[in-house]
């Protein structure tokens, strides 16, 4: 017989809690595809590979190291996914977004989620940073699909307002403080692994898509479901398909995440702080 869904998360909670050397984390962050160098912000870390935490299962793609990191991040306690498993690898949704719920367990209400993503709107160039005010969840799939544990929320959870608005509001104020360019737009996740089509690429643009990835949606609707806070920033790290004539390649896409990822640490170091002090 299978372990509760809500016990899994106690347990894998209990577990990090009692390795975190003292520390409460208070924000919870989830970094995408080739930002892992975000880590190198946090202060003090502790580390804990994902295959020594009860029920956490471990990515297989490149540029995901697969390790929780709990340390300070000017001043406020957090914990850090360097690297994330996705869907598409075979794992079921329930297993994408048990970290999720963790984090919910521990008492985390604010939560940063970080991608690579494509970028079909013009503005959008490799390298430059979005923050998502909503998505478009084209994967075929919904986390919360099967039976409902209240403990964790409601059977009919509103999406009206996934991406917390006053979140979104925060991180446009500390890109214009340490002069970062933050554009902001709509996340489409389709399942992967393969990259769009550029057929598939116009019927998205004209769906209203500025970005296009494979994660983050699932998080932030189980993120929402259990009453969390939500800011997501994409790092666009390619254009989307048929928009030039180049072919997209996992390993540019990652090094344009690596150098985007600098300014992108630089803002959430900046950005979580005032989350949790505002209690936003």
């Amino acid at each position: 017989m299978s372990i509760p869904l809500h016990d899994r998360a106690t347990e894998a909670a209990r577990y990090i809690l009692a390795k975190a050397q003292g520390r409460t984390p208070r924000a919870a962050v989830v970094l995408g595809s080739g930002l892992g160098g975000v880590a190198d912000a946090i202060k003090d870390a502790v580390e804990i590979p994902y295959n020594e935490i009860p029920h956490f299962v471990t990515s297989t793609v490149q540029g995901h190291a697969g390790k929780l990191i709990i340390g300070s991040c000017d001043g406020v306690d957090v914990v850090l996914m360097k690297g994330r498993v996705h869907f598409y690898e075979g794992y079921s949704m329930e297993e994408v977004t048990l970290p999720v719920r963790v984090f919910n367990v521990m008492g985390i209400q604010t939560l940063v989620l970080t991608n690579a993503a494509g970028g079909t709107a013009p503005h959008l160039k490799p390298g430059s940073l979005m923050t998502i005010t909503d998505h478009i969840n084209m994967m075929g799939e919904n986390p919360l699909r099967g039976p409902n544990d209240e403990r964790f929320g409601p059977r009919f959870p509103d999406l009206t307002s996934v991406y917390t608005p006053a979140y979104v509001e925060a991180a446009h104020e500390v890109a214009r403080e340490i002069g970062v360019v933050l554009s902001e737009g709509v996340y489409m996740a389709l399942r992967g692994p393969s990259y769009e089509t550029p057929a598939e690429i116009r019927m998205m643009r004209k769906w209203g898509a500025d970005a296009i990835g494979m994660s983050t949606v699932p998080e932030s609707i189980v993120a929402r479901h259990c009453g969390m806070r939500v800011l997501a920033i994409s790092c666009i790290t390619n254009v989307a398909a048929g928009m030039t004539s180049a072919e997209i390649n996992h390993n540019e896409v990652m090094e344009v995440g690596e150098r985007a990822g600098k300014q992108l640490a630089e803002l959430i170091v900046k950005v979580i702080p005032r989350l949790v002090s505002a209690n936003i």
